[in-house]
């Protein structure tokens, strides 16, 4: 008996609509029709002889055998893109920029899967804070970043919510009376203005006993019981627990976070598409393991 022959445009149509669990947002991703795109998936199923995507009116997802397939297909479509860079010596820069309050354990994986894109691509990654990334982002310094959503800018592709809570040790102590001790990346940073703002409106004294050493140092006072920090839900570290409640702190509001990037060239844009899936992917995956 014959194996099904694949072929690779079904197969990226099989990855993306998965990826994005939308026909739509899959097809302008690869800058086609939802029909197209729709046509090429019943192909693919036909060779395979199973039902890889489940579409009600409300709701897109793998079928049990997409979820089998799926990591497969991803390879197929990396084997053949690495397999088309190795005859070309077009080799190029992607300037990246995290923000230092979105950057998680997902960017192994976002660089990685970069990587296995575009073997040709050098990757250059800053960590930063989400305004000091958008002023070097608008001077043309970095090809794309990832930051916290500006109160200014409604530009850039949404990759999703952020929310905040107040997070410290469980042995933390607060004085009756005395202020709230709070540790914060840096006086520029957009999460500690969120946070001395909630604070002050809410008629709470507040000290900076830690600030600076970027976002692991910040960590590291806040685990050791030493100040209470905002953090993301999504990335604050094992050993704490939110003690909003407890402490009587304001809610904080939420934030969104975008990928900006100015690049058009196909090969570019093909990087972005991935960028976004695999930080959509792996902040889902994050979050349902909170949950």
């Amino acid at each position: 008996m014959s194996r099904p022959v694949l072929d690779v445009e079904s197969v990226q149509a099989f990855v993306s609509i998965a990826e994005f669990q939308s026909f739509t947002k899959a097809a302008e991703a690869l800058g086609t029709t939802q029909g197209a795109i729709s046509v090429k998936l019943k192909r693919l199923e036909e060779r395979l002889g199973y039902k890889l995507i489940e579409r009600t009116p409300r709701l897109v997802r793998l079928s049990a055998q997409g979820t089998v397939f799926i990591n497969p297909a991803r390879e197929f479509i990396a084997a053949h893109d690495r397999a088309r860079a190795a005859l070309s010596c077009d080799c190029r820069r992607f300037r990246l920029g995290i923000a230092q309050h979105v950057a998680g354990p997902e960017v192994p994986t976002l660089l990685s899967r970069l990587n296995e894109r575009d073997p040709a691509l050098t990757i250059e990654v800053r960590l930063e804070s989400s305004h000091r990334l958008m002023e070097d982002f608008d001077k043309g310094e970095l090809d794309a970043v990832i930051v916290r959503q500006e109160d200014h800018r409604r530009d850039g592709e949404d990759l999703g919510p952020e929310h905040f809570a107040w997070f410290a040790a469980p042995c933390f102590h607060q004085q009756e009376g005395k202020a709230l001790r709070l540790a914060a990346l840096a006086p520029c940073c957009g999460v500690r203005d969120i946070a001395t703002h909630a604070l002050t409106s809410a008629g709470i004294e507040w000290n900076e006993v830690f600030v600076g050493g970027g976002h692991a140092a910040v960590m590291a006072a806040v685990s050791a019981g030493l100040a209470v920090a905002a953090f993301s839900c999504r990335l604050a570290p094992p050993d704490v627990v939110d003690v909003s409640q407890r402490l009587g702190l304001p809610s904080l509001p939420s934030s969104r976070i975008v990928l900006h990037s100015t690049l058009t060239d196909q090969r570019s844009r093909e990087a972005l598409r991935t960028l976004a899936a695999a930080y959509r992917e792996h902040r889902s995956a994050r979050v349902s393991e909170v949950a």
